[in-house]
């Protein structure tokens, strides 16, 4: 017995000599673990690198720029069902733990045991507040020294910060693949949903991602996806967080998965979206850009954009399609599965309804193409195939392209296609209806262009169209693309006279005249378009409606370069014109963003507007950052509501570019463009419209560029390398631009008012003589039109023509009339004076 006791007592002793070294040890551990230990207060202030998302004015998702696509939500956000989700998946005794489940560890020690030397990874016990630890504070190393740690922070972690809290970095922080962290933007990556519309199996599939988000992809391992993500639905049964009946529909549910654009988020709107990414890169820098979680709202009028697009699209493949029928694409063997062949050649993505196809087989009347399969998310071609026919009245355009012209109309579709062919079709349409099952041959333009619509009032940017194709060409030529603007600079020329004491009824000679370029320089000779054909002295309204070159010229030479550089300059459509003659034609090289700017400031009466694509930015707090709109709101601060109090104004203290009454006169002399002059296409949009066509030397561009009282555009046509579009009345701005001009604003303005430009306060409406310029007399006739004066002008009682004088300064008429005809006046070489 007293052995028994002493032997007794010897054990007592030694379990406690070790359970104090075991204490010390643990203590030692603990100390030795804890010196190293990252400083755990910093997920107070925890700032994850959030996207930056691109709104349209209806709210419309615009784009999404990221290097980490992540959208933070704060746990009060996320419904009940994620929640137990994802601590059905990781973590169900979270919130009873207090950092470590002790349950859990001894479970992994097991396994661990069991699998000693076998080389697989060791199962994981980590709670979510370990993950958090590990995700924000520790390295992805396997060690045990590294699971200390773990748990050491996780205890601090849960002493420290709420459940919620933890649980709200952990949602957001978790990579769940595909390019996805955190629930909200994996939700929208592979549901294209916000997370209070996800359903049991859709959130279950996300719950199980976590641990190993590349072994579960949904299209390359659908099975073993499927299989954990019912395990995650058994969880949720397991726990009561669900109904039996969720759960059994839940299981049945198939592996959906929506393949989400990652580029611009809206039709035709690749361009725009483009153009603010760089304005925000330039603004914020990099980092703001992609992490900086930033909301912007932009300009973007998703309708108007669509319209624009349309319009311009159209106009470009009706000009590249007069030119003829170039050939196919490509060329492919069509034997065997012709799909996966097609689907390796690269085809444009923004230009539906065009799809890429190839030609099967063909006869005089008809040809058959199979058209190019989609690919499924895990990057593998669809095994669906789509077949139509392309008819006669589809080729109908494709003559055969030559040199000097195009060939005979094709009688027949195999003139046109053959076996093996990889065109672009798109739906027939006849009567406006499409034709079910029937195509028509399209071919990818050669010619490019822009197109720029702005609020005038405003300088905000409602639509932008930088070329045929953002796929194509990432080059924006409504923003990048420098251009001759023709005679679409003749109202800026035309403007600075009319600031500077001229009228609409000034009368400029046109006839022929010559400029010594001087220091050996040749002589240069501009011409009018009408080849010879010139009008003697004419008003300078009717020089701006027909664009009469040698007027134009003459009138620069009697203004003054100097000032209409100085005029050019504040229009914002050159930085410094050089102060030669030849530049008043529109000779320098500018952009569509900068005409559609200089007209909309006409538009507006002469206010500054500086063109902007973005109305506001906010932070990741929603402080706004950035806004357009700088007018001064007086009133608009009441902080008690409404009281009877003063109506707020808004107080505008943009420069006044021009004077108000010369804009008005210059929009008027526009509308007669419009009326009766180069841009008459434009009266079929039935609506006051004011604008301008502009032709390059050779052709090589062409422009329109106009207005109503509450919608600018600047449009222009031409190919990359420049090289003329054609001759005569063909390749004009009135024949190429005007017409797309015509088919955009007629929808842009379909549902808008007629509404007149405003006449301002001072200007005279006086009848004159349409040709002359002169007051109208009783027996004038209809060839009488109201003009604008500004006070202290009037219409002229006699001759006074800019660029012709006699021997002693003098001119006189040729005819009792009054009126000097054209063929009265000789020229003097260099200087326009009649000798």
């Amino acid at each position: 017995m007293r052995f028994m006791v002493r032997f007794l007592g010897f054990l007592f002793a030694a379990g406690t000599v070790v359970f104090l070294v075991g204490v010390a040890a643990a203590a030692g551990l603990i100390w030795h673990f804890s010196k190293d230990l990252p400083d755990y207060s910093q997920l107070q202030d925890y700032e994850p690198p959030v996207m930056t998302r691109v709104h349209a004015v209806d709210g419309s998702l615009v784009g999404e720029y990221a290097r980490e696509r992540r959208l933070y939500l704060p746990i009060q956000a996320v419904p009940k069902l994620v929640i137990n989700a994802f601590l059905a998946a990781e973590d169900k005794n979270f919130y009873e733990h207090g950092g470590i489940d002790f349950t859990g560890m001894a479970r992994a020690a097991v396994v661990y045991a069991q699998n000693f030397g076998s080389n697989r990874r060791p199962q994981g016990a980590s709670t979510i507040t370990q993950q958090v630890a590990k995700n924000f504070l520790l390295t992805n190393e396997v060690s045990f020294a590294r699971k200390i740690k773990e748990a050491l922070l996780a205890m601090r972690i849960e002493r420290t910060y709420s459940k919620d809290k933890i649980l709200e970095l952990y949602l957001n922080e978790i990579y769940l693949g595909s390019g996805a962290y955190g629930i909200a933007a994996a939700s929208l990556v592979y549901f294209d949903k916000s997370v209070n519309e996800l359903t049991v199996a859709e959130a279950s599939y996300l719950a199980a991602l976590p641990k190993m988000p590349g072994s579960l992809h949904p299209i390359r391992n659908r099975d073993r996806a499927i299989e954990r993500r019912n395990y995650v639905v058994d969880r949720l049964l397991e726990n009561g967080w669900i109904k039996q009946a969720d759960a059994d529909k839940a299981r049945k549910d198939p592996l959906t998965i929506a393949s989400r654009n990652t580029g611009a988020h809206i039709f035709a709107g690749e361009y725009f979206a483009e153009e603010v990414r760089r304005d925000i890169f330039e603004r914020y820098g990099e980092k703001k850009l992609y992490e900086g979680g930033l909301s912007v709202r932009t300009t973007l009028d998703p309708k108007v954009q669509v319209m624009a697009r349309k319009a311009m699209v159209a106009g470009l493949v009706r000009y590249d399609q007069e030119q003829g029928y170039r050939g196919a694409v490509s060329k492919l063997d069509t034997s065997g599965d012709w799909g996966v062949k097609l689907a390796d050649i690269k085809s444009l993505s923004d230009i539906s309804p065009w799809r890429m196809a190839v030609v099967l087989e063909t006869s005089d009347q008809s040809a058959r193409i199979g058209f190019q399969p989609p690919r499924e998310l895990g990057g593998a071609v669809s095994k669906e195939r789509q077949t139509g026919l392309i008819t006669l009245d589809g080729v109908k355009w494709a003559r055969a392209a030559t040199g000097n012209g195009r060939g005979k109309v094709p009688t027949s579709v195999a003139q046109v296609l053959q076996p093996g062919d990889v065109i672009y079709a798109d739906p027939l349409f006849k009567e406006g209806n499409p034709v079910e099952g029937q195509y028509r041959l399209e071919q990818l333009p050669e010619v490019s262009g822009a197109m720029v619509a702005m609020d005038p009032n405003t300088g905000r940017v409602l639509a932008m169209v930088g070329g045929f194709s953002f796929d194509q060409s990432q080059f924006n030529r409504a923003t990048q693309a420098y251009r001759q603007p023709g005679s679409s600079f003749k109202p800026i020329v035309y403007s600075s006279a009319l600031d500077n004491g001229y009228t609409p009824s000034t009368q400029v000679v046109d006839a022929p005249i010559e400029i010594d370029q001087g220091q050996g320089g040749q002589v240069w000779r501009p011409e009018n378009f009408s080849n010879g054909k010139y009008l003697g002295p004419t008003t300078l309204r009717n020089a701006l409606r027909l664009s009469l070159n040698t007027v134009t010229v003459r009138l620069a030479q009697d203004v003054g370069m100097p000032l209409i550089s100085e005029y050019a300059k504040r229009f914002g459509v050159y930085d410094e014109l050089p102060n030669y003659l030849s530049y008043a034609l529109g000779a320098g090289e500018t952009t569509a963003m900068r005409m559609v700017t200089a007209y909309s400031m006409i538009a507006n009466g002469g206010r500054r507007v500086k063109p902007t694509l973005i109305d506001r930015i906010q932070d990741r707090y929603g402080h706004t950052i950035f806004k357009h709109d700088a007018r001064e709101c007086r009133g608009c601060e009441a902080p008690d509501g409404w009281k009877n109090q003063t109506e707020p104004q808004l107080v505008d203290r943009r420069e006044q570019v021009l004077d108000t009454m010369t804009a008005y006169q210059i929009t008027s002399m526009l509308e007669g463009v419009v009326q009766a002059g180069t841009a008459t296409v434009l009266k079929e949009v039935g609506k006051p419209i004011a604008g301008k066509t502009g032709t390059t030397n050779e052709a090589k561009d062409a422009w329109f560029v106009g207005f109503s009282p509450d919608l600018a555009v600047a449009i222009y046509m031409g190919y990359d390398k420049p090289r003329p579009l054609g001759k005569g009345n063909a390749a004009t701005g009135g024949h190429l631009a005007a017409p797309i001009a015509k088919d955009f604003m007629k929808l842009a303005l379909a549902d808008k008012p007629a509404t007149p430009f405003k006449i301002p306060a001072g200007i005279k409406l006086v009848r004159v003589d349409s040709k002359t310029g002169m007051r109208a007399s009783p027996g004038d006739g209809g060839r009488t039109i109201m003009e604008a004066f500004k006070p202290g002008t009037a219409p002229p009682d006699n001759y006074s023509v800019i660029g012709v004088a006699d021997a002693d300064g003098r001119i006189s008429p040729s005819q009792s009339g009054g009126q000097p005809d054209a063929g009265s006046f000789i020229i003097r070489p260099g200087t326009g004076s009649l000798y």
